[in-house]
């Protein structure tokens, strides 16, 4: 399978953390950039139109559920692919985040083979 750049974004209130995944994505071939502000998110993926969106679940004041929450009353799976991004692994959180609207859960910080598999998961083409 062959992966395809992508136009991805990292949400993360920690902007070490946000630079760091949005650098990793960069090196795989992608175009990644981060945003530390989630109210920031809607006008981004407006002029922007990313393929995929890695939100941190735990963001004071607006967390990664109501940015996924937010987003997908707007955009569907097929327009943009949501993955949660937490240190908190158990079932109550991933049934939460599936409810509000992510395609993945992964817990934090995420090895670059496990970010680089969903990515083949969501995006991969025969190739």
């Amino acid at each position: 399978m062959q992966q395809i750049p992508r136009r991805i974004l990292v949400v993360d209130d920690d902007r070490d953390t946000a630079q760091t995944l949005a650098e990793l994505l960069n090196t795989m071939g992608h175009d990644a950039t981060f945003l530390t502000d989630p109210s920031k998110v809607d006008d981004y993926i407006q002029a922007v139109q990313p393929h995929i969106a890695f939100v941190d679940i735990g963001m004071p004041h607006l967390d990664g559920w109501q940015v996924a929450e937010h987003i997908r009353a707007r955009y569907s799976a097929d327009a943009l692919r949501l993955v949660a991004l937490t240190g908190h692994s158990g079932e109550d959180e991933r049934v939460k985040s599936r409810r509000a609207g992510f395609d993945a859960h992964l817990l934090k910080p995420a090895s670059p083979d496990l970010v680089e598999s969903i990515l083949l998961q969501f995006f991969s083409r025969p190739g």
